[in-house]
């Protein structure tokens, strides 16, 4: 089992964990849901020993993870298949599968795992020479999750397996993570496809700004009501970035948003630390705000002090936000 206690990690001045605690049985599939910036990642990371904890523990089958040597973690049985897959593109698809296996010594056995890799990734066995830079995306997702499994893990950490994916083949990834868990691997998923994520896992997560705020069954967070209208659709919802989160501009915003008669509903601001911005989210109250946020040709416009914030419509699916002390792009 992998116990994570109290865990805290900081990048500089930005608290990015906060006192989190998760429990991850042998066997089952664990996922974490949550915002951009909420600290997924970052927990994954940290659990690999690419990211140093602040404090806390991280504990597998009562061993201590915390300070060990990243080469050590994986020995012990942790690996991570990170989001963007990150495969060597200079390499075959048969090297980056090899390097999986790279701090393993039993060669039969190394055979025996390769084989059943290209049983779950069939296409991977056709494509074994292949350069992996020249494979389509769902397939370089593939030779991700295979290269983890080469280094024989308990735990399989997936970071945004689907993410980029056409549905056809993010239902393969989902199949193939039920397929990988039935032959005994404990899965710990992040996934941006909250209800594939709900449905498949056994024990599920809420993460907020660093913070667990709700846990329980798969099935039971599937059907929480504040769950589906955050993260699966029941609500338009957007995602504005853009802040400098030192100068304290989160609070002026939300002040803003919340006044009599707008027809945006502020919801919540988190810290994303990696990108140093502010991230806030907010609710279109009903189809006719949704399309006048995206169709009206005035723009939105925010003052506080010396800032002015101002959002225009970007497209059908995006905006654009603009401020006094920086300006940001995301498209929803």
């Amino acid at each position: 089992m992998l116990e994570i206690k109290d865990l805290h990690v900081s990048y500089g001045g930005i608290k990015a964990l906060r006192g989190i605690n998760i429990e991850v049985p042998d066997g089952k599939i664990v996922t974490l849901i949550g915002a951009n910036g909420a600290g997924k990642s970052t927990l994954l990371r940290t659990i690999s020993g690419l990211v140093k904890a602040e404090s806390g523990s991280i504990l597998l089958d009562g061993e201590e993870l915390i300070g060990k040597q990243i080469n050590k973690i994986c020995e012990s049985g942790i690996a991570l298949s990170p989001e963007g897959r990150r495969v060597f593109a200079d390499l075959t698809v048969m090297e980056n599968l090899r390097i999986g296996a790279y701090l393993r010594n039993d060669k039969k056995e190394i055979e025996k795992d390769l084989e059943w890799v290209f049983n779950l990734f069939p296409r991977l066995k056709e494509r074994s020479w292949q350069y992996a830079g020249t494979l389509s995306g769902g397939e370089q997702q593939m030779l991700a999750v295979g290269r983890a499994l080469m280094s024989k893990p308990k735990i399989l950490m997936l970071d945004e397996p689907s993410l980029g994916l056409a549905p056809l083949i993010v239902q393969q990834i989902f199949d193939i993570i039920r397929e990988i868990n039935h032959a005994g691997v404990t899965v710990l998923l992040i996934e941006q496809n909250a209800n594939m994520a709900l449905k498949t896992a056994d024990i599920a997560y809420v993460i907020e700004t660093g913070e667990i705020v709700l846990s329980g069954s798969g099935r039971q967070v599937l059907e929480n009501p504040t769950v589906r209208e955050a993260y699966l659709g029941n609500k338009k919802s957007v995602v504005i970035v853009g802040l400098d989160p030192t100068i304290c501009t989160s609070r002026c915003f939300a002040d803003s948003l919340v006044k009599p008669g707008n027809d945006i509903e502020f919801y919540n601001i988190h810290i994303n630390p990696l990108q140093k911005n502010c991230i806030f989210r907010v609710i279109l109250k009903n189809q006719e705000a949704s399309r006048m946020f995206y169709e009206a040709k005035n723009s939105l416009v925010f003052k506080k002090g010396n800032e002015t914030l101002m959002i225009e419509p970007w497209g059908k699916n995006s905006f654009r936000v603009r401020s006094t002390l920086e300006s940001a792009f995301i498209d929803r």
